[in-house]
């Protein structure tokens, strides 16, 4: 994968968690509170972060907002 693809996948990634937010009439603070994280390492992991920590969060995220892989 190029870091151009990579890129515009994260960049993906995020646009939906933050719609998903939206709709949910969420802040991501709110989200890290209720996800037991917190803000900075939810602002890190939803921003492409790659590391393991990261992607554990992006997990939770997904499962919490019910985001499809």
């Amino acid at each position: 994968m190029t870091e151009q693809n990579l890129a515009e996948g994260m960049e993906a990634i995020y646009a939906q968690i933050k719609i998903a937010l939206f709709k949910k009439h969420m802040s991501q603070i709110e989200l890290a509170d209720l996800i037991g994280e917190g803000p900075q390492q939810l602002s890190r992991a939803i921003h492409g972060d790659m590391q393991p920590k990261s992607k554990e969060i992006r997990q939770k995220v997904y499962r919490f907002l019910d985001i499809k892989q």
